[in-house]
């Protein structure tokens, strides 16, 4: 009797086990993993404008990886030529500039998507040079006409710096290609000026007021997820 009840617990015992075994197998293979992994594409909104925008020539790069769950490092990375051309000067600006910073996803995803609502930010540099090109002297009557004078001076190795928020949406259209549409408000916050005239335009952050330190600005890019590895998430 003894033997009996001692192979009976034994058996018990191992069909606990091997139950239990199975039971997490099947979570394991229920348990979703998600793609870790580097995503670069392009701003499809700056060679559209270059095509449709005779004032404006520019190229942007973008770059995110996942760092953990729904955190991103993020940076952007472009070139741009501005002729600004206003009612009294006319100037042209040649430089490029790169953002980093990080975006943080709002969405939760359903199974084997991944979707994102995001909100970044980022700090912006840009390095560039401003052209004069004309400029018309006030006078408080036209009877002799206008009065515009062609300099083209240059000032080169001007810098300015800002901080951005982002806020966006991004869909994954085919597997690993999403597309990403997102606005973005800026504020400056410092800049070297050419000593006879103001910045009227920087590369990366835009259009300048003279009343007003924020910018805003867009974007539509393209980007495709090279995944590294996949991870369950915690």
């Amino acid at each position: 009797m003894y033997r009996y009840i001692s192979s009976l617990i034994l058996i018990l015992l191992f069909g606990i086990s091997a139950s239990a075994q199975q039971a997490q197998a099947i979570q394991d293979s229920l348990q979703y993993k998600e793609k870790y992994g580097i995503r670069v594409g392009i701003d499809l909104s700056k060679p559209l404008r270059t095509l449709l925008d005779d004032t404006y020539s520019g190229i942007e790069l973008v770059g995110d990886y996942r760092v953990y769950n729904n955190f991103y490092a993020a940076a952007e990375v472009g070139t741009s030529k501005i002729t600004f051309e206003g009612d009294n000067i006319e100037t042209f600006t040649n430089g490029s500039y790169i953002k980093v910073g990080g975006d943080y996803n709002a969405y939760e995803n359903w199974l084997d998507m991944q979707n994102a609502i995001f909100v970044g930010v980022r700090y912006g540099f840009s390095t560039f040079s401003q052209t004069l090109d004309e400029y018309r002297i006030y006078t408080s009557s036209d009877y002799f006409g206008a009065d515009i004078r062609e300099d083209n001076t240059e000032a080169t190795g001007l810098t300015a710096n800002w901080a951005e928020v982002m806020v966006g949406i991004k869909v994954e259209v085919l597997n690993n290609l999403f597309l990403t549409a997102n606005v973005q408000l800026k504020r400056r916050i410092g800049q070297n000026n050419p000593s006879n005239f103001d910045n009227l335009a920087i590369p990366g952050f835009g259009r300048t007021y003279d009343s007003s330190e924020f910018g805003a600005g867009f974007g539509y890019s393209v980007s495709y997820l090279i995944p590294f590895y996949k991870k369950a998430r915690d």
